[in-house]
């Protein structure tokens, strides 16, 4: 799943308001609690997690998701001033659909781009628009690999993270913030969208899909 459309009973923005649940919905919750993916399975999904999506772009390749052009309506900082190149990570790069529109657009920008996925590295590099003069995508595993390998110290202007925390164990997400903050410049900005607690992304899941507070499985094994 990405970029899902919002429902009004459950999208909010800049608000600290709990969600309210309906009776209807917090059923939907109980009967997810009431059968998790058990431990040994979750066990497996955590371990072979770059499997599945490798497998889910080799049976989709550049099909699946579509072009982000809503980032700069969403995300101004993006715009601002064209004369100063910015220089710009995107975690969970897929196969281009945020970083080939704003290139078209005239963002002066350099990308890195990172996928723990080779297959999603290998379609984002056989796109016509790649070009390794602007764009320097590679393999890695956000929670295990150090992005100052790839990336000098506080250099970057921005690292964007498009659905990618909501893919990621919750235990893990401390560490990928450390992993951020270490490549981005003093005043550098994390620029990150995903799903809402208890939106319509969440209760759509059936029983059997839940590993852990808010963090679920689709059925080909991706998260």
């Amino acid at each position: 799943m990405d970029d899902c459309s919002n429902n009004n009973s459950k999208y909010q923005e800049e608000t600290t308001d709990p969600v309210r649940l309906s009776e209807y919905d917090q059923a939907i919750l109980d009967k997810q609690n009431s059968r998790m993916v058990s431990s040994f399975r979750a066990q497996e999904i955590e371990k072979n997690s770059k499997k599945h999506w490798d497998i889910f772009y080799k049976n989709n390749g550049n099909r699946f998701f579509k072009d982000r052009h809503w980032t700069t309506r969403e995300f101004s900082e993006l715009l601002g001033d064209d004369v100063h190149q910015k220089h710009i990570l995107e975690i969970g790069c897929g196969v281009g659909n945020l970083i080939y529109p704003l290139l078209a657009d005239g963002l002066n920008a350099k990308f890195y781009a990172c996928d723990f996925s080779p297959r999603a590295i290998e379609c984002l590099k056989s796109n016509p628009s790649y070009d390794p003069s602007f764009i320097n995508a590679f393999t890695c595993d956000i929670v295990t690999d150090e992005l100052i390998t790839k990336i000098p110290k506080n250099s970057l202007d921005m690292v964007t993270a498009i659905f990618v925390l909501s893919a990621i164990h919750p235990d893990n997400h401390q560490t990928v913030i450390s992993n951020i903050y270490k490549v981005l410049k003093y005043g550098g900005l994390l620029l990150f969208r995903d799903y809402g607690i208890y939106d319509m992304a969440q209760l759509r899941f059936k029983p059997g899909h839940k590993i852990a507070e808010n963090f679920y499985m689709r059925q080909d094994g991706t998260r």
